[in-house]
């Protein structure tokens, strides 16, 4: 990795000019070496390529425009509103009510519904600002995605006000620590405003039990957010949607169709029950922009809702798949990515040299051990311990040497670190899960 970076430092230099075709067609093939799209790159939640969506996203770069109001992206305006308005009704909110928007990425769409949350309840913090409201605390697993805290260190609640609940082995919210802590915030003089209840966290793939958490947040008024950044794919199978019941209750809710789905990067939506409030909550009727004497109706001019001015085109690629797959296309894909998973699992729970960190995959999600033959026979000890905790560093260190695939890690709580194998893909088959076994098993032999 070291030889590559020296590589490519000159490679990407902006003061070494191509003025030949090969020169030009070796150096775009240096810096297109790492193929992420490949189907043995199991390292992110976002992978593979769909033809359909990258053909979308060439098309969006011919237009090159904006997404801020309807005179300038008419057809593109109209797009997202009826495909977010699908995804709305497949949420299970009444003829697709509520409203929502496209944003750059899961981070951004869950920051929004703090925003909203924060507007809901306290709106005059929008003019001015948080001395206007008590000091407040939101709510979210210990295994949730770090945009949480960000969102509350970027919004002035400062992270020590974001209150971690604690999770069960499947890495799941228990319902009973949120209501405790709810009171516990309460007595002691804090206003509890926002729970986020997550649906496929990014290490477990746990789904946190919505509706209890609904009732909780019904009983003390408290805004629901369901970030189903990397789960809300699930919602297109008849097979696992199940595993979302009770997201029809939520306030507003994270759905990242770059993932699960196999959109081309970035595609993510907000989505939220309430017409109206994200407008209330960012609009500032820039004169130059949002004229309220148009020719059209100006509710079509969607760019005062957002927090940026410029707002890529994200929904072209989307739409372009969903028109070419259908639903039944997007269920069979997310379908087969869990059967493969479920295929890693049977193929490793019982073999020799695995251990499970859990058991049973509930999203695509598979987290494991390799055990060396060195350290199988060891005695449960501190010295083990410390060699346990190095295996899969060392191991994915070697992947990335030799270049054959990737496979992410990572220690949890307790446990040290372990690798955590996912499948978005839709090209991997059952003979990329046999290599990935062997590959691990090559590599880790004689650590």
């Amino acid at each position: 990795m070291c030889e590559y970076k020296k590589q490519l430092t000159s490679t990407l230099s902006i003061q070494k000019w191509c003025f030949h075709l090969q020169s030009n067609i070796y150096y775009i093939k240096i810096v297109i070496f790492l193929c992420l799209g490949h189907p043995r790159f199991f390292n992110q939640l976002s992978s593979g390529l769909d033809i359909i969506g990258l053909a979308g996203e060439w098309l969006t770069s011919t237009a090159n425009t904006n997404m801020f109001t309807y005179e300038i992206a008419p057809v593109f305006v109209l797009m997202e509103q009826l495909t977010l308005k699908k995804m709305r009704e497949m949420i299970g909110w009444a003829g697709g009510e509520g409203d929502g928007l496209f944003s750059p990425g899961g981070a951004i769409s869950n920051m929004y519904s703090v925003m909203m949350a924060r507007y809901k309840y306290f709106p005059e913090v929008k003019t001015k600002g948080m001395s206007a409201a008590p000091r407040l605390v939101l709510f979210t697993s210990e295994h949730s995605h770090y945009s949480i805290k960000k969102a509350g260190a970027a919004l002035g609640f400062g992270t020590d006000n974001v209150i971690l609940l604690s999770t069960d082995e499947r890495g799941r919210v228990i319902p009973a620590d949120l209501e405790a802590k709810i009171i516990d915030a309460k007595q002691k003089g804090y206003v509890p405003l926002f729970v986020n209840a997550t649906a496929g966290s990014t290490v477990y793939g746990a789904f946190d039990p919505i509706n209890e958490i609904a009732d909780i947040c019904e009983k003390y008024n408290l805004w629901l957010h369901v970030d189903g950044a990397w789960g809300g794919g699930l919602l297109m199978s008849r097979k696992h949607r199940h595993k979302l019941a009770g997201v029809e209750r939520a306030n507003s809710v994270t759905w990242n169709p770059h993932k699960m789905m196999g959109v081309p990067l970035q595609c993510s939506a907000i989505l939220v029950r309430e017409k109206g409030i994200l407008a209330g909550c960012n609009s500032m009727c820039a004169g130059y922009l949002f004229q309220p004497d148009k020719q059209y109706d100006v509710n079509y001019d969607t760019g005062d809702k957002a927090i940026q001015c410029g707002r890529h085109v994200d929904i072209f690629k989307f739409w372009l798949m969903w028109k070419a797959k259908g639903t039944i296309g997007f269920e069979q894909h997310i379908d087969k990515c869990l059967d493969l998973s479920q295929y890693l699992y049977n193929k490793i729970k019982n073999r020799e040299g695995y251990q499970m960190v859990f058991d049973g995959p509930q999203h695509t999600n598979v987290c494991f051990w390799y055990i060396p033959p060195s350290l199988r026979s060891m005695p449960d000890s501190e010295e083990r311990f410390l060699f346990s905790y190095q295996v899969a560093p060392k191991i994915k260190a070697m992947m990335m040497e030799s270049g054959t695939t990737m496979v992410g890690y990572q220690p949890q709580g307790k446990n040290v670190n372990f690798f955590r194998m996912v499948v978005s893909n839709l090209a991997v088959t059952q003979s990329d899960i046999d290599f990935l076994i062997d590959e691990i098993e090559r590599l880790g032999q004689d650590l």
